[in-house]
């Protein structure tokens, strides 16, 4: 289930390269989009607030067209996918009838969705391999320290039509005005907003092919794991854990990660990395 910034309460901070053995996380500092870059570690934080809500969704723009495998970047010139199961641990998520928990079928659906983008030429890493719950900043900072880096974080609905997906791209961020470069931390998404867009509508259109009743364009929303990501960076929310089934679900697994890399891999052959300031592209 997708959570909204906008009330969220969270343990803010920032990521310094070069610091290898501490970073003190806290909304008043600010780090540049090349140190967010080139974060040498992940720095452990207790499990954040969530909240729930969202923003009214917002159509975004055209769909192009989606790839196949054969449409692969330069191993000299490799792009890594962050795919971001969410929830974990104690924090289920959505739950529905008979048990079904977020947290469980968002984990398959992630490794599943690796294996495919793995044949589609991407390096692939995901923010948590079994049953635990990193903090939203460590799940922003492991994309934060990728040199070219898509973040991917996958939500099951509580509501919606079964059977049907949802994209979201992060909502407008203030512009970032600071003479020397700098930005807060949980602006981070800021200068990649258009790169987010159209990886978004990548995603969706490949998404709605297979998956009658889904919108055709992304949507917008003040989606946490979104907001301190310094990368292209988008939700994607299946619907919905109120179906009487698990197998209701799992059908989609396959047809949801094949589009997930379709849409990554056009995005790939359309869009040269965004240069943050500091980073060599």
């Amino acid at each position: 289930m997708l959570l909204s910034v906008k009330n969220a309460a969270w343990t803010g901070g920032i990521l310094c390269a070069g610091l290898l053995t501490a970073a003190l996380f806290s909304p008043a500092k600010s780090a540049s989009l090349g140190s967010l870059r080139n974060a040498l570690r992940v720095v452990p934080h207790s499990p954040s607030t969530r909240a729930s809500g969202q923003d009214t969704p917002q159509a975004s723009s055209p769909i192009p067209a989606t790839q196949s495998p054969s449409s692969q970047a330069p191993a000299s010139n490799p792009f890594v996918v962050v795919l971001d199961p969410a929830h974990g641990g104690a924090d289920p998520g959505a739950r529905g009838t008979g048990g079904i928990r977020e947290s469980d079928i968002v984990l398959d659906f992630a490794v599943q969705t690796k294996r495919v983008l793995e044949a589609y030429g991407f390096q692939v890493i995901q923010t948590r391999q079994g049953n635990d719950n990193p903090t939203f900043d460590d799940r922003s900072s492991i994309a934060n320290a990728q040199r070219r880096a898509l973040f991917i974080t996958i939500h099951i609905a509580s509501t919606g039509l079964p059977g049907t997906v949802r994209v979201y791209v992060n909502s407008d961020l203030p512009p970032i005005t600071d003479p020397a470069g700098l930005i807060p931390w949980d602006r981070a998404q800021a200068g990649f907003l258009a790169a987010s867009h159209k990886l978004g509508d990548l995603v969706q259109g490949s998404l709605t092919q297979r998956f009658k009743g889904s919108p055709d364009f992304s949507q917008i929303a003040s989606v946490r794991q979104l907001r301190t990501t310094a990368a292209p960076a988008i939700a994607v929310e299946i619907s919905s854990v109120t179906v009487e089934e698990r197998t209701s679900l799992d059908w989609m697994a396959t047809g949801f990660a094949e589009a997930i890399a379709q849409g990554a891999s056009a995005f790939r052959a359309q869009s040269p990395m965004p240069a943050a300031p500091g980073v060599s592209p």
